[in-house]
C-alpha cells in the first residue's frame, strides 16, 4: 500500500519523445521501466499548454476556467486549495524540490492579514508546498537572485561568475574560452560548461534524495519538478553528442499550413521562435540537445529509483511521471507551445501503484482519456480519503490502475489558453480580455473556439497529424455545432460553488421549517 507519493514532473517534455511512447531512437530505459511497472496513459492531456496555468491545474485539481490563473505569473487566488491542503490532513508532509511557476496572491494575503513569513503564510506563498528547494529554473542575468541555492552550490564546486546558472550550467565555451550563451539556440550543439554531476538535473535529484532521507519514516508527498528539457536547450557532455540530426522526428508540417492559416496560428507563426524553428538548421541543432536533456533526466531517475530501492521505499511509494505540456519544435511551423496541437497539449502520464491490487495492469498502456486534474483525486483515493467533488474537477485513476472501474469513462478532454501576453494579440488587434481559447477533443474530433475569431476543427480519424483545418468547411457545421454544445455544457458544469459540499446542500434541502423559517405559512 502507498504511504508516500513521488510526483515527478518535467517541463516542456513531449509525450512522443520517450521510448515507451514509440520514439524510434531516444534512450529512456528508466522511464520505460516505470511504464513496465505501472500504467502508461497514452492519451493524457494538460489543461493549458503553457507552464503556469497547466501547473495550477495539476496543483488545484481544477480547470483553468475555475482556478483563474490563466497565464504565467497570474497569481492563483488566495482561496484556492492546493495539493498540500488535501494531503496534509492525511498525515503527509508535502514538499517541493524544483519548479512550480506559482505566483502568490500578495494582494489577497495582505487584505486578509496573512503574514508571508508565518507558517500558514509560507504555505500560501508557495502553492501549498513546503519549499524544500524551490527553483523555477530560468534565471536571466537581469533578474537572478544573488542568493539562489543552485548558484551557491555551483560556486562551492569551484565555478565562478555572478550568475553561474547562466554562464556555466546554461552556456558553452568557445575555442578561445569565450562564453557562448545557451539563450542562443545556435550553441545547442555544444556541451554546457557545467560537468554532468553538477547540472541542474543532477543537483535537483540530489536535493530530492536528501529530503527523502531527512523525512525518515514520516509519510511524504515529494514533488520533484525538473526544469528540463525546457529551454535554454543546452546539456552537459556526454549528453550533447548522444544524438544526431538523423535521429530526430521528421517535422510534422506541410507548406499549405503556411498559405492560409487560422488568424491566431498565423500570428504565432510570426513569433521569433516560430520563424527560427521553421528552419531545418535550427531543428537539427536544437532537437538533439533536447533529446540529450531527456536522456539526462532518465539517467538521474534511474539513480533515484536505485536510491528508493535500497531504502525499501519502492513498495510503499506511488510514483507519477508526467510533464506540464509539450513543445512544438518546429511542427506546424511553430515554436514553443500555447496552442492546441497534439505536440503541445498531449503529455506523458505514467503511474506506478505499489499495491498488489494493481498487479493485473502492470506494464499496460491505457488509451482512455486522462487529464492532469485527475492526480489529486487519485492521491486522495489511494490514501483512503474522500474526494470533494464540489471542488475537485478530475476523476480518480485508481480504478483504472486496479482494473476495478465501471467501464464508463470520459469521452472528451478540455484545455484552455489565454494568449493576452503574447505579441500575437497585438498582431490580431485584440484587447487583453479577448484572447481566451478553448479546446474540446473527442476520440475523432478536435474543436478549438477562439474569442472574436473563427473556430478550428480537425478530423483526427482521417487527419491524425492535424494538417487540415475544417473550421470553415460548410459540410462540417453540424460537427462544429455539436462540439460547441459540448463546450457550453462543460462550462455550465464548472465547480464554481466550491465552498460548500453537495452533501451539505442535500442535508439542508427542504428543511427550512425544521429550522424555524416559516415563510409563506397561512
Amino acid at each position: 500500500m502507498a504511504q508516500n507519493i513521488l510526483f515527478i514532473m518535467c517541463d516542456q517534455l513531449r509525450a512522443d519523445y520517450l521510448g515507451c511512447n514509440g520514439h524510434p531512437s531516444i534512450s529512456t530505459p528508466n522511464i520505460d521501466a516505470l511504464a513496465n511497472r505501472g500504467v502508461n496513459f497514452t492519451q493524457a492531456y494538460c489543461q493549458a499548454p503553457v507552464c503556469g496555468p497547466s501547473r495550477m491545474s495539476f496543483y488545484t485539481g481544477r480547470y483553468l476556467f475555475s482556478h483563474g490563473s490563466t497565464y504565467n505569473n497570474v497569481p492563483l487566488p488566495v482561496g484556492e486549495r492546493t495539493l498540500g491542503d488535501y494531503l496534509r490532513p492525511h498525515g503527509l508532509r508535502v514538499g517541493l524540490t524544483g519548479k512550480t511557476h506559482f505566483a502568490p496572491d500578495h494582494e489577497g494575503m495582505s487584505r486578509l492579514g496573512i503574514d508571508p513569513q508565518s507558517e500558514p503564510g509560507m504555505l500560501v506563498s508557495q502553492c501549498g508546498f513546503e519549499p524544500w528547494e524551490r527553483d523555477d529554473g530560468v534565471h536571466p542575468d537581469q533578474s537572478v537572485d544573488p542568493d539562489m541555492a543552485y548558484n551557491q552550490y555551483l560556486r562551492n564546486q569551484g565555478y565562478a561568475g555572478e550568475n553561474p546558472w547562466h554562464s556555466v550550467a546554461n552556456s558553452a565555451e568557445g575555442p578561445n574560452g569565450e562564453i557562448l550563451s545557451g539563450w542562443q539556440m545556435r550553441n545547442a550543439r555544444l556541451p554546457a560548461r557545467v560537468s554532468r554531476e553538477h547540472s541542474e538535473t543532477a543537483y535537483m535529484t540530489n536535493r530530492a534524495m536528501h529530503w527523502i532521507d531527512q523525512l525518515g519514516d514520516q509519510p511524504w508527498c515529494l514533488h520533484l519538478s525538473y526544469i528540463k528539457p525546457h529551454w535554454p536547450y543546452i546539456v552537459p557532455a556526454p549528453y550533447h553528442s548522444l544524438y544526431a540530426p538523423e535521429q530526430i522526428l521528421t517535422a510534422n508540417r506541410q507548406q499549405h499550413e503556411k498559405e492560409d492559416p487560422h488568424p491566431v496560428v498565423a500570428a504565432f507563426m510570426k513569433h521569433e521562435e516560430s520563424i527560427n524553428f521553421s528552419r531545418d538548421e535550427v531543428r537539427e541543432t536544437v532537437i538533439p540537445a533536447y533529446m540529450g536533456l531527456i536522456t539526462e533526466i532518465d539517467d538521474h531517475l534511474g539513480r533515484l529509483m536505485d536510491f528508493l530501492e535500497k531504502r525499501e521505499l519502492l513498495e510503499k511509494t506511488m510514483i507519477v511521471f508526467t510533464s506540464d505540456h509539450g513543445d512544438y519544435l518546429g511542427d506546424h511551423w511553430l515554436g514553443e507551445k500555447e496552442l492546441f496541437h497534439e505536440e503541445t497539449v498531449k503529455i506523458p502520464m505514467i503511474l506506478v501503484d505499489p499495491s498488489a491490487k494493481a498487479d493485473s495492469t502492470r506494464g499496460t498502456c491505457d488509451s482512455r482519456f486522462v487529464e492532469s486534474i485527475d492526480l489529486i483525486p487519485t492521491f486522495l483515493d489511494v490514501l483512503g480519503g474522500d474526494i470533494p467533488s464540489h471542488r475537485l474537477e478530475g476523476n480518480s485513476l485508481l480504478g483504472l490502475l486496479r482494473n476495478s472501474l465501471n467501464p464508463e469513462w470520459r469521452d472528451t478532454v478540455y484545455s484552455e489558453a489565454d494568449y493576452a501576453w503574447r505579441k500575437a494579440r497585438l498582431e490580431l488587434g485584440l484587447a487583453p480580455d479577448e484572447c481566451r481559447a478553448f479546446m474540446v477533443r473527442t476520440e475523432r474530433w478536435k474543436y478549438i473556439q477562439y474569442q472574436k475569431l473563427p473556430p478550428q476543427l480537425f478530423d483526427l480519424q482521417s487527419d491524425p497529424k492535424e494538417l487540415k483545418d475544417l473550421g470553415s468547411d460548410p459540410t462540417k457545421k453540424p460537427i462544429r455545432d455539436d462540439m460547441e454544445t459540448r463546450l457550453n455544457e462543460w462550462i455550465r458544469k464548472r465547480c464554481l460553488r466550491s465552498t460548500i459540499s453537495h452533501e451539505t446542500i442535500d442535508a439542508r434541502t427542504g428543511t427550512a421549517k425544521d429550522r424555524g423559517y416559516m415563510f409563506g405559512v397561512w
